[in-house]
């Protein structure tokens, strides 16, 4: 275990608006994916109400739009905007990329996907993994330069990943990332996806790094969202039993929230990326074989691994067919 690990003041108790009390962020330019429920609205929310100009990148406009007019009443900005975008669909995140314009500041990777069976893209592509780690992918690598010209222009830019305990259930299978020949398991989708989460944080760090952008990723602790209106009874029975064992105490949303906004504005992540956060601190890491009950606050090896990251980095370009930086 490490010893070195990066602290903060905020704890599992934190909120949202705690983290960025005091904040100034105007002229800071900002997307949070999957902003139109759940620990997306209270990471926009956050923001705005510290003068940073929000994007909320949703695939439900009419939902995104109302997000937003709620965002606008409650913090009194203006600057809170709605553009489509789907994850699991090439041709909509390659559109958002295309009309953006000007620097971006921070890039929060929040929305996510669980499934109760096997969904594929059009591609082919296991849904969970499509979603939540090579829509995301597309997304940062797309937006890679106007993240720069960010950076050069506020010291420094960032990218958050929204990653999960569930990642300690499995690491990258490279062999059979979209599950054509093993039985397919939601629950390891899910795991395999959020472990790519954390991986592409890494490996964004070491190349983007030199332009003043790092990469985080968090574990924003059990939150009851819209993002378990798909589970199985067999997915809610393995909840409880986690719940039950320790592995995580359910918060509420602005809770959530907190770690994501620790990594996306506190100073102490400023020029350092490749990290997991969980409950506002760097998480300490773990054997992969070790049990998810017995370290709750941990990050499995196998989600930090830079062979991991450099090889899915690879792999998830030449899915996109993104040229890479």
């Amino acid at each position: 275990m490490a010893t070195d690990l990066i602290t903060t003041g905020f704890t599992e108790h934190s909120t949202a608006a705690e983290v960025v009390h005091g904040l100034d962020l105007h002229g800071l330019r900002a997307v949070v994916t999957g902003a139109s429920s759940g620990i997306g609205v209270e990471t926009a929310r956050a923001l705005a109400s510290v003068g940073a100009e929000v994007t909320l990148a949703v695939r439900n406009v009419a939902a995104g739009d109302a997000t937003a007019e709620a965002i606008r009443a409650s913090t009194g900005s203006s600057a809170v905007r709605v553009r489509r975008l789907d994850l699991a669909d090439r041709r909509s995140v390659a559109g958002f990329v295309a009309q953006w314009e000007g620097a971006l500041h921070l890039l929060v990777n929040n929305a996510g996907l669980v499934t109760g069976g096997l969904d594929r893209t059009p591609e082919g592509w296991e849904l969970q993994l499509a979603t939540n780690h090579l829509g995301h992918f597309a997304l940062a690598d797309g937006l890679h330069g106007a993240l720069a010209l960010g950076a050069s222009q506020r010291d420094g830019a960032r990218v958050v990943s929204v990653s999960s305990t569930a990642h300690m259930r499995a690491g990258v299978d490279f062999d059979d990332l979209h599950f054509a020949h093993r039985d397919y398991d939601p629950q390891i989708a899910y795991a395999q996806s959020k472990t790519a989460n954390s991986l592409f944080a890494v490996e964004a760090t070491r190349r983007w790094a030199g332009e003043g952008i790092v990469a985080n990723a968090v574990n924003p602790g059990g939150v009851a969202t819209g993002l378990q209106r798909h589970f199985t009874p067999r997915q809610r029975a393995s909840l409880d039993a986690a719940e039950a064992a320790g592995v995580f105490t359910y918060k509420a949303v602005p809770q959530g929230a907190a770690t994501t906004l620790v990594a996306a504005v506190d100073p102490a992540f400023a020029h350092s990326g490749g990290h997991y956060l969980d409950d506002g601190q760097e998480a300490y890491t773990v054997p992969d074989d070790a049990e998810m009950a017995d370290h709750p606050h941990g990050v499995k090896a196998w989600a930090l691994d830079p062979g991991f990251a450099i090889r899915l980095w690879t792999v998830s370009a030449e899915l996109v067919r993104a040229t890479g930086p």
